[in-house]
């Protein structure tokens, strides 16, 4: 039997199935990759040696090194000259759907944290105006907030809203998604409209996010509305691209 160790993979419950089409060297990288996504192996533990763990699933090593390379190739695990195969910090992957980081961190288990950097209101500039169907210059809601998951930031979120739409204390911004925040008031969200991109880390952003000046980000614009059509809430969001995907589902049309 496997010793145990808490700073290391011997611990995992690793098996493949010879008789699956499924490639087996793909069948371990997804079990790893999920033991990485649900933190059964953390950022800093080592995978342990590829000999040992070709030998432990009967495997050849040729395997276990392909398997190993898709997960850094992904940037889950890097190779660290003295030390061996040591697990980085996993990517987030969101589908496409009307939910609120927050919601997506909290359902995948990541345990997610807010610092609220501004709760104000200032007057609607044209963008905002037009995004929330009010006069340019009307007062409307600004936050500013830094998701985290396990300490470490995740997304840099920027939203307006309609002023009086709703409660904004800074307690409960802290505690819980914006969306949730929104439907426990009665808002009843049906759709959104979404732009994603990409730009690099300026200095003041790459201080926010732990990334480097220049680094590559995520920036995704997003309009919800309700089941009136009114537009809700309004976001330019920044996410850590070595952190964070999004994930599509495509069907053929027949």
């Amino acid at each position: 039997m496997a010793r145990r160790d808490a700073g290391s993979s011997d611990s995992l419950q690793l098996s493949v199935d010879r008789g699956s089409p499924v490639p087996l060297y793909f069948q371990l990288s997804q079990q790893l990759q999920s033991a990485i996504e649900t933190g059964s192996l953390t950022p800093g533990m080592l995978l342990g040696n590829e000999i040992d763990l070709a030998a432990r699933l009967g495997l050849s090593r040729p395997t276990v090194r392909q398997a190993i390379q898709s997960l850094v190739d992904k940037g889950l695990l890097v190779r660290r000259r003295g030390i061996g195969t040591q697990v980085v910090h996993s990517s987030v992957r969101r589908p496409l759907a009307l939910t609120s980081l927050y919601d997506d961190l909290q359902a995948a288990g990541a345990r997610p944290a807010t610092v609220v950097l501004r709760n104000d209101t200032e007057p609607a500039g044209p963008t905002v105006a037009t995004t929330l169907g009010v006069p340019e210059g009307t007062e409307v809601a600004v936050l500013e907030r830094l998701r985290l998951t396990r300490g470490e930031p995740m997304a840099y979120l920027r939203n307006h809203l309609p002023l009086g739409l709703l409660p904004l204390p800074t307690t409960e911004l802290e505690a819980t998604g914006l969306y949730a925040l929104l439907r426990r008031a009665g808002v009843t969200l049906h759709s959104a409209r979404q732009r994603i991109g990409a730009r690099t880390a300026g200095r003041e952003e790459g201080e926010r996010l732990g990334e480097a000046p220049g680094a590559p980000l995520l920036a995704v614009e997003r309009t919800a509305f309700d089941v009136t059509g009114r537009a809700v809430e309004s976001g330019a969001h920044l996410y850590r691209a070595s952190r964070y995907t999004f994930e599509f589902q495509l069907l053929e049309r027949g």
